[in-house]
């Protein structure tokens, strides 16, 4: 079975022009170093600029054709599925103003805007800014260098519960409120409690409220263990 020749930018223009025409545009290709720029009234010009597929290359033209007109377009053949990279090139485009056209060829054409070019105005959200700041700020010291994932991220929560496995670890099973008391760690019986991570159990036939640590949480000792001083 014979491929399908690949998709070139001038097979994009035609069905940009009939969708910008059916609007009452006036259409013309390559002006002004433009793909494509439609004209209706007196209303600010469109350009568009097409390519074959979403590319950094891309939204620098439509950056540069921004000091045209505000009504600029990406066009590009439609993303093969709703994926995260759908969705960041909307945002990118939100952020940027540009507006977004997904130009289907088969089995019919079929232009799809996407998103309309638009003053962007970022909304703040004062509950991720109050988190990423409790983080910042409870977190001890610098223990995850940037940029890098080889590892999981040392946070403030994982912090806490190493002081905890550690602490177990040098006393053996002890009672939630002290593990607090002698750690520092005023969440210790809520974490222990919930103990996401696998490492501590609450032990049978002791004083309620006794914790001890499991194998996993030796193990985590092993893998993380200079993360944290002796409490």
């Amino acid at each position: 079975m014979a491929e399908s020749p690949p998709v070139r930018e001038a097979c994009l223009y035609s069905p940009v022009k009939a969708f910008l025409e059916a609007q009452g545009y006036a259409v013309k290709g390559e002006v002004e170093g433009c793909d494509l720029v439609a004209v209706r009234g007196d209303e600010a010009p469109v350009i568009v600029e097409l390519k074959t597929s979403f590319t950094l290359r891309l939204v620098f033209q439509g950056i540069a054709r921004q000091r045209v007109t505000e009504n600029v377009y990406l066009a590009v053949p439609p993303f093969s599925t709703r994926t995260t990279r759908r969705r960041d090139a909307l945002a990118l485009c939100r952020r940027l103003g540009l507006g977004l056209l997904a130009v289907r060829l088969k089995p019919e054409p079929l232009v799809e805007a996407l998103l309309d070019p638009a003053e962007f105005r970022p909304r703040r959200r004062r509950e991720r800014l109050g988190r990423l700041l409790r983080e910042f700020q409870r977190r001890v010291g610098d223990p995850n260098e940037g940029g890098t994932n080889r590892r999981k991220v040392m946070t403030a929560y994982r912090q806490d519960a190493l002081r905890c496995a550690l602490y177990l670890n040098l006393h053996g099973p002890t009672k939630a409120s002290a593990v607090a008391h002698d750690t520092g760690v005023a969440r210790a019986r809520a974490m222990m409690y919930a103990d996401h991570y696998g490492w501590f159990e609450r032990r049978v036939g002791t004083p309620r409220g006794t914790y001890g640590l499991t194998p996993k949480g030796r193990a985590a000792l092993d893998e993380y263990g200079d993360e944290v001083s002796d409490p």
